[in-house]
């Protein structure tokens, strides 16, 4: 991929940023933004971007680049384009975790991605489980179906939850599994910030075992990747991010399906390039999704994972189809 291609993506996380900044049901000039972000200037359009809009952002980027990246390794290793977090379990087990700890009060900063990513391990286990247990091996298709069974199971372990909750954690648990970054605080931003870069170098780190499994589990056999091995690490990887995501935003959808397509559109083809675009692309999509979503209906807030779903569902037929 070229320098010009590269520059584009970061162009258009930019004006992403920008737009997050400036747009809101008051609206700033970007020289009113600039003053603002060094604390100068009117002191309401200073609360406004610092206080705010800049948090909002920030945890708008941590999301759409863990969804990206996740769901880029896992369509390149499962190598099916349908692939994404949604779609295998690992989003719903990270829910369920997330949802316990929302019930039981425990929504710390720390303690609320330990409990998602306990909860997304928990699925990857029970899919890879099923998976061999029915094929005796790692076979795409049979986690792909694996993935959409532990998802519905999650649903229903989240209803069972909630309907023995309280209604104020019920009214809470529903808003955050809609998606939002309306919550958004520095110490949240900055532990799933720092969570999103630990996962996302070590999925960096293993890029080179996506691209042989790309090229089939005996192939890359044959080249010397332990298939079991190499694909547990992934998806735990994978796990940890959407994990992340859900801790931070609730459920966004779509993102780790549409994002990776759109990096391969822009000509990246080996692991690592798609995974680096797929975070940048998934950061700008969530950035932009955010303002669509309170801006809309303003003063008051579409759920994040609505919007994304407008943009994801349309793409996600348009994909089967092609896959068909």
């Amino acid at each position: 991929m070229t320098a010009r291609r590269w520059l584009l993506l970061v162009v258009l996380l930019a004006v992403a940023c920008a737009a997050a900044l400036a747009i809101g049901p008051v609206s700033l000039s970007l020289g009113d933004v600039a003053r603002a972000l060094f604390g100068e200037g009117d002191a309401q359009a200073v609360a406004i971007v610092r206080d705010l809009r800049l948090t909002r952002m920030g945890l708008a980027i941590v999301t759409g680049a863990g969804l990206g990246m996740s769901g880029a390794a896992l369509q390149g290793t499962l190598r099916n384009a349908l692939a994404e977090p949604y779609l295998l379990g690992v989003s719903g087990g990270a829910a369920v975790g997330a949802v316990v700890a929302v019930v039981a009060g425990l929504t710390a900063s720390v303690a609320l991605p330990v409990a998602a990513f306990a909860g997304a391990a928990g699925a990857v286990g029970l899919v890879l489980l099923i998976a061999r247990a029915t094929s005796g091996r790692t076979d795409p298709r049979i986690l792909l179906m694996a993935g959409v069974v532990v998802g519905a199971f999650a649903n229903a372990a989240i209803m069972i939850l909630l309907a023995g909750a309280g209604e104020g954690a019920v009214r809470n648990a529903l808003w955050w599994m809609m998606g939002s970054v309306a919550g958004a605080d520095w110490t949240t931003v900055l532990w799933l910030a720092g969570y999103t870069l630990a996962a996302g170098a070590l999925l960096l780190a293993v890029a080179r075992d996506i691209d042989l499994l790309a090229l089939g589990e005996d192939a890359a056999a044959g080249l010397g990747v332990r298939v079991s091995t190499a694909m547990r690490r992934i998806f735990l990887l994978a796990a940890l991010l959407a994990a992340i995501t859900v801790a931070g935003a609730g459920l966004v959808g779509f993102v780790g399906l549409v994002v990776p397509a759109m990096a391969r559109g822009l000509g990246l083809r080996r692991a690592r390039e798609v995974l680096l675009g797929s975070a940048v692309l998934g950061a700008s999509l969530v950035v932009a999704a955010d303002v669509v979503a309170r801006t809309v209906r303003a003063p008051s807030e579409l759920p994040l994972g609505a919007v994304t779903a407008i943009v994801g569902v349309p793409f996600f037929l348009l994909r089967l189809r092609r896959t068909a």
